[in-house]
């Protein structure tokens, strides 16, 4: 689905797309994490992405693509746009945890929060540069053991 960042609509359009799928899919029990997600990764496109200069002619409105994708192990979530800078992904920890007690927002990154949040209920997470320009977010849902019962088993159960 190819998506204008501009949009006012744009979250809820990436959002109604992953319900209709799942629930195509039998897979009701993932909207929840899958649709925290894609309202992640549109909202870093529509609030940080800058499309490269390869891409970047006056006057278009940027655009991006989500994917959702089911193997039998897997289901795939991408969400593709025209910056060909690498997303941040906070690794380890900047501050000592005594500050949280003083300053408690101080245990936040600046940037990479919202990849954070995808990365909590996704099993895997990653980027890749696109050929022509650009590059795509992907999330890794994994489905082995998947219940039928609507309730998902907990990862670190």
């Amino acid at each position: 689905m190819t998506l204008c960042a501009e949009s006012p609509d744009t979250g809820q359009a990436a959002r109604g797309m992953v319900r209709s799928a799942l629930a195509d899919w039998g897979l009701n029990d993932l909207v929840d994490d899958v649709r925290l997600a894609v309202s992640e990764l549109v909202g870093d496109v529509v609030h940080h992405a800058v499309p490269g200069e390869c891409l970047a002619t006056p006057g278009p409105q940027r655009q991006l693509d989500v994917t959702l994708t089911k193997w039998p192990k897997w289901l795939l979530l991408g969400v593709m746009d025209e910056d060909s800078s690498s997303p941040t992904i906070p690794v380890g920890e900047i501050f000592s945890p005594r500050m949280a007690t003083s300053l408690p927002e101080a245990l936040l990154p600046d940037r990479g929060r919202g990849l954070l949040i995808v990365h909590s209920p996704a099993d895997a997470l990653w980027w890749a540069p696109n050929e022509s320009g650009g590059k795509t977010v992907v999330c890794r849902f994994d489905l082995d053991g998947h219940p039928t019962d609507g309730s998902r088993a907990r990862k670190d159960a």
